[in-house]
């Protein structure tokens, strides 16, 4: 707005009739590089999008032709890829500390990619070369010179996830095929690199009972195994330790957070028309969350949060039992109820998502789920915790044992 002097009023002043060569002209003017070439289809806006985009840490390294089809895949515009990239680093908390339990081992990563482990180690899972325990967290130090961004802790196997997008395992020599009897006869007690994922640039890991599954940084989602009978949206061997891309619904929608349960996988998808979740899997317990016990061949989106008026941002997987994280702040819980894991002060199954309303006044902004365990995190940082009890697990200073 072009600002006059005495009564004249002030109106539009067009420098030019693109915005893009405005902006380039300005930086060029003030000396200041533009870090852009004059782009006659790019508004203000989504130059200011791609901008934040070239500074985030998965983008970076991206070819043009890789930068390009992100853009598209996310619905064409530089706003959505930039919306896209934020959901997964606020969802998996990329490029921040993290501490990973896993069934008798711990992990935990910090803001500076450095890994440490502790807990049981009969497998090797801890990293540290031995078959010893570990009782306090100790560095694994084969890692050295290695960011970390992402670790993923299973039944005596851990995945980690370096900023490079390479995989490194440890632990049983499976990708978790305890439904076959094939658990693994080879134990590999330091990180090893996953060969059959190089050429992928891998930002998640999950680590289900029956199966494996990856993220790209494209959004694309790979499984190892569980394919027999399609169980997972694709035909393999009981053994296959080879990624093959999840099918179906997800082929072109970009998935920005992975979570694998007992026997299932949830998919939180970014798309143009909001935040969504896929399930696949094993539906026993109502835990996929689509109003039935069946299972779904290939992945399939959950209604209910478009009936609740609810914005998926966490998605978390328990043995039996699922929740997710709303942008509003609400919880939802579906699945097997036992033991009170749901928090809707029963042990009902539920097979659609529901809001936990004894959260009510509670605005969370993550969530993490054990086998018969949730954890809500708040913004103010309180944690809350409901359902089994056993062993003190709740953290409740209580001498009592059950649900709570």
């Amino acid at each position: 707005v072009r600002h006059c002097f005495g009564d004249s009023s002030p109106g539009e002043f067009p420098l030019a009739a693109n915005p893009s060569i405005v902006l380039h002209a300005t930086c060029s003017f003030f000396r200041r590089p533009a870090n852009f070439t004059p782009d006659y289809e790019l508004s203000i806006s989504e130059l200011a999008a791609l901008d934040i985009c070239q500074k985030r840490a998965i983008f970076k390294p991206m070819t043009d032709e890789e930068c390009q089809n992100l853009k598209r895949k996310c619905g064409g515009s530089w706003k959505l890829a930039l919306r896209f990239l934020l959901a997964g680093e606020a969802c998996c908390r990329r490029e921040k500390s993290q501490a990973i339990a896993g069934p008798a081992h711990s992990i935990a990563v910090t803001s500076t990619g450095v890994v440490y482990s502790f807990g049981s180690n009969t497998s090797g899972q801890l990293g540290h070369g031995t078959m010893e325990e570990e009782w306090r967290p100790q560095q694994i130090r084969s890692l050295r010179g290695i960011r970390i961004i992402q670790a993923a802790a299973g039944a005596g196997r851990t995945m980690l996830v370096s900023d490079a997008g390479r995989v490194y395992a440890f632990g049983k020599d499976s990708f978790g095929e305890a439904e076959f009897g094939v658990q693994g006869t080879k134990l590999v007690a330091t990180p090893q690199l996953i060969e059959s994922l190089r050429d992928i640039f891998v930002v998640q890991t999950a680590i289900g009972n029956f199966f494996t599954a990856v993220l790209s940084r494209e959004g694309r989602v790979y499984t190892f195994s569980w394919g027999k009978d399609r169980k997972l949206g694709h035909q393999t061997e009981p053994n296959d330790v080879e990624p093959q891309p999840l099918l179906g619904a997800l082929e072109d929608v970009p998935i920005v957070q992975i979570a694998a349960g007992y026997c299932y996988l949830l998919c939180l998808a970014c798309q143009p028309s909001g935040m969504s979740v896929y399930s696949v899997g094993c539906g026993l317990g109502g835990k996929l969350g689509h109003g039935s016990r069946m299972d779904e061949k290939h992945p399939r989106l959950i209604e209910q949060f478009r009936l609740l008026n609810l914005q998926p941002m966490v998605v978390a997987t328990g043995a039996w039992h699922a929740a997710v994280v709303a942008r509003d702040g609400r919880v939802c819980t579906w699945g097997w109820g036992r033991y009170g894991c749901l928090g809707h002060g029963n042990e009902e199954c539920e097979s659609v998502p529901k809001v936990v309303e004894a959260l009510s006044k509670v605005k969370a902004v993550h969530v993490a789920t054990g086998d018969y365990t949730t954890f809500v995190l708040s913004e103010d940082g309180d944690v809350y915790s409901f359902g089994c009890g056993e062993s003190a697990s709740l953290g409740h200073n209580t001498a009592a044992e059950g649900q709570v």
